[in-house]
Formats: C-alpha cells, structure tokens, sequence
C-alpha cells in the first residue's frame, strides 16, 4: 500500500474515476454518473457532492453540506489525499469491486469514512454542532458510529461498515482493515484517554472487541468475535474471550491478505 500511495495521488484517482464512469453504464444511473463525476471539475468537488448527496436531511439542506464539505477540503487538503487512498485499498483488500467507481458511489464504509474525516476536521476547529451532527448522519445513514475526535490514518478499508463504533481518544493507524460490527470502545465511565490505539497494517476481523486504552501493535491480527482486553504485540495474532495471543505471523501484513482465518492449535 506504501507503494500505491507513493504512485498516484489525487489527480491520479478522480482520472481513474473519470474513465471509469465514461465507460457503458447502467442507463437508469447517468444522471447520478453525470452529477457526481462527468459535471465535476476535481475529486474534491466531486467527493463533497457525493457525501452531501447522501447525508443532507430536511433541515440541513445539499447545498448547506457541500459549502461546509469544500471549506473543509480545501482547509486541509489530506482529507482528500487520504480519501483517495482509502479508495485504493478497498478496490485492492475486496474482490466484489471491479473498480474504484464501484466503492466510491456504494460503500458505506468509504463514504462514511469521508465524512468522518470532515467530522474530525471540524471538532479540532472548534465547531463541535456540526462535528457531531455528521456523526449523526453517520450512524444513521451508514449504520457505524465514529466519534469526532477519533484520529484514523489513510489506506483504510472499512468493510461493510454495519455496526462499527470507534470512539472519542481511539487512533486508528494507515492501511488498516476493518470489518464489521468492530467496537473500538471503552470500558465504562471514565473519561480522558480511554479507547484503543491501533497500529499500521492491524487486521480487525468481523465482531472484533477492542476495550480500553490499550494497544493492538503494528501488523496484528484479531480474529472475529474476540474481546481485546490487553495489548497484543506487533505481527501477532490474538483470538478468544478474553483475546490471547496464539502465534507471530510473518509475511503479508494480514490488514492486506484480508485473511481471517485462524490456523493454530489451542
């Protein structure tokens, strides 16, 4: 994935997108194909009508969201940089996209992803309402809940999405995978520093439990239905409940292999 990002960057993927969305399409979906990308001038204009297109409720119009979406994204260019990446790492860890335009129009982990990272844009600028409100839209729309304040790194590749929560002081490493109904929580009430820290290249396999402020390491393994109570070291493989190590891998970081299964002796 390092390699991927250091090929193509922003410009690289809208043109990827471009090309994709020219080619013969379902004719019921040109109008969505010309106002999400043929009409669009950059990633960036594309990606903030995308995202207001499927968050905007009666209150709080499309337009409303696509002014606050572009303020962000030329404020902080690494949304999009980052958005761009992630767009890569799905159509490469999931074999049901043929290409990027697929996840980019239909993923519910892509897209929410997205719009989080406007969420996590605006609550470090002091504008908490509209942080949490996207986080509102977020579970409702997406079905997986991300505080504002979680810090996620690129070449995410959320799969599925449904019921994936992630909460406030959670940091989340680059090229991570995550399936669904992964819990990135705490442990009660506490507050401060309280959910987990997870490396780069960590695979959280469907129904994985991560609770507290502990530490899953860089190109770990959780396997589904585990509960992480305890760090678990760099290139391991934790499984169970509570969650053990049960071997070191090596190779292929498994957030890449998306390689859920678990080959070891009790």
């Amino acid at each position: 994935m390092q390699q991927m990002k250091e090929r193509l960057g922003v410009s690289a993927v809208w043109e990827m997108l471009r090309e994709s969305a020219a080619s013969p399409q379902e004719p019921s979906l040109e109008g969505l194909m010309r106002a999400v990308v043929a009409e669009c001038d950059s990633f960036e204009q594309s990606l903030s009508g995308l995202m207001a297109h499927r968050i905007a409720d009666e209150h709080v119009t499309r337009e409303d969201l696509v002014v606050l979406f572009t303020e962000a994204l030329a404020a902080e260019p690494a949304i999009a940089e980052s958005a761009a990446v992630d767009l890569l790492a799905s159509v490469a860890r999931n074999p049901a996209y043929p290409s990027v335009l697929v996840p980019y129009l239909f993923a519910k982990g892509f897209l929410g992803l997205q719009v989080h990272r406007v969420a996590h844009h605006l609550w470090h600028r002091q504008r908490p309402l509209a942080a949490m409100f996207l986080q509102s839209r977020v579970s409702e729309v997406f079905s997986m809940d991300i505080h504002p304040g979680a810090a996620i790194g690129s070449g995410v590749f959320i799969d599925h999405a449904t019921g994936v929560v992630i909460g406030e002081t959670a940091v989340v490493g680059d090229d991570v995978s995550i399936l669904q109904n992964v819990t990135l929580g705490g442990t009660g009430k506490q507050t401060g520093d309280r959910h987990p820290k997870i490396g780069s290249g960590v695979l959280l396999s469907a129904g994985a439990k991560v609770l507290g402020n502990v530490a899953v390491g860089d190109g770990a393994k959780v396997g589904a239905g585990s509960v992480v109570l305890a760090p678990v070291p760099a290139g391991t493989t934790a499984v169970g409940v509570p969650a053990r190590v049960v071997r070191c891998r090596a190779g292929e970081p498994p957030a890449e292999s998306m390689d859920q299964s678990l080959d070891y002796e009790i």
